[in-house]
């Protein structure tokens, strides 16, 4: 296998972390679920700097973002499937 592009760390999350510098819009990821060793294959539409998110799947207002398998807040504005989730888009729900 590759190295990977994206981690996601459980099969309910709808966001995956970039795992490498320098991730170009156009990518074809090798995004791999760690819960079980699978992977599969995503084109990001945007650069994503190491350590931020992109979504799984379109993301609307309101959404709860799930990463690591927990609620990490909601989202406040759109995500399309392969855009960066960070945030701009992403606030937690504690306040």
């Amino acid at each position: 296998m590759s190295i990977p592009h994206l981690l996601v760390h459980d099969p309910a999350d709808n966001v995956g972390v970039v795992v490498v510098e320098g991730l170009a819009a156009g990518t074809e990821m090798l995004c791999v679920v760690t819960h079980d060793n699978t992977d599969f294959r995503m084109p990001v539409s945007m650069d994503v700097p190491i350590g931020h998110k992109v979504a799984l799947r379109d993301l609307a207002p309101g959404d709860t973002v799930i990463k690591y398998g927990q609620d990490i807040g909601r989202m406040v504005a759109p995500a399309k499937r392969g855009e960066h989730v960070h945030v701009h888009n992403l606030k937690t729900k504690r306040w």
